[in-house]
């Protein structure tokens, strides 16, 4: 083994002069031997690098101990108070309460005629009663024209209520048949400061064809307003006027302050 080690280093040598010598014979060159120089010195430091790429995640970690419980804190300021709920369902009527004790028994009369009296005594009061507040109605004021006097009612009524109360006092609804009765109304509307009032004019006896509550026919003179009649929602067969004067049907069902009108003849 030691043989084979400096043998190798002999036959090296014999090829390097061999090959050295043909060379020479060949061509005529100057040989230069490199020698290695000292050691320079170290260089600057390198910029950083770009960072590699992330590793793979590692195992999950224990869990951890758990923590000790804070302390209550202290109670927080009151909401605002909610909107109310809806009513409830009526409950059950509750039992009955015991019988009470019997009164005494009373003194025996004929009370029949009595009673009679009475209720004769409460109708003619609460007649009274209807005619002194048409009184106080036309002491407010009325309007006139050349035949006619309008009397304002400000007292709220369905429609035909309202035409009973001006025809028990011997009128009916005021029924504007001209551009003077029609001004004269609309006037007195404008000064009491009322937007709308009941007037004498319906088609409740015929769909669509308007006439005067005591059954005249309405002839030339109207003042509808455009658009008027229209029997919005299939149901408005009277009719009211505003403050301009002019006429629009509505439904005969709604309260409303009304204008009776009586003849100058009868009033």
């Amino acid at each position: 083994m030691i043989g084979e080690k400096l043998l190798l280093p002999i036959i090296i040598m014999s090829v390097l002069s061999f090959s050295y010598g043909q060379h020479m014979t060949e061509e005529s060159c100057t040989v230069q031997i490199l020698v290695p120089g000292l050691k320079g010195e170290p260089g600057e430091k390198g910029q950083k690098g770009a960072p590699g790429r992330p590793g793979r995640v590692g195992p999950p970690g224990e869990i951890g101990q758990t923590g000790i419980k804070g302390q209550k804190g202290i109670m927080g300021r009151y909401g605002k108070v909610g909107p109310s709920g809806m009513k409830g369902v009526k409950g059950d009527m509750g039992d009955p309460g015991p019988k009470g004790l019997n009164g005494e028994p009373g003194v025996p009369c004929e009370c029949t005629p009595m009673r009679k009296m009475i209720g004769e005594m409460d109708i003619f009061v609460a007649q009274l009663s209807s005619e002194l507040k048409f009184i106080k109605n036309a002491v407010a004021g009325i309007k006139e024209t050349d035949s006619k006097v309008y009397l304002l009612v400000k007292e709220e009524k369905r429609y035909s209520d309202a035409e009973v109360y001006c025809q028990t006092r011997g009128g009916h609804l005021a029924m504007p048949k001209d551009e003077g009765s029609n001004a004269a109304i609309a006037g007195y509307i404008t000064e009491a400061g009322l937007n709308r009032v009941y007037i004498g004019i319906n088609d409740l006896h015929r769909e669509g064809v308007f006439t005067y509550v005591d059954l005249s026919v309405m002839t030339t003179f109207s003042r509808w307003r455009k658009g008027e009649p229209n029997n919005a929602y299939e149901e408005e067969d009277c009719a009211e006027m505003v403050a301009s004067g002019e006429w629009t049907d509505v439904a005969c069902h709604p309260t409303m302050y009304f204008v009776c009108e009586f003849d100058k003849e009868s009033a």
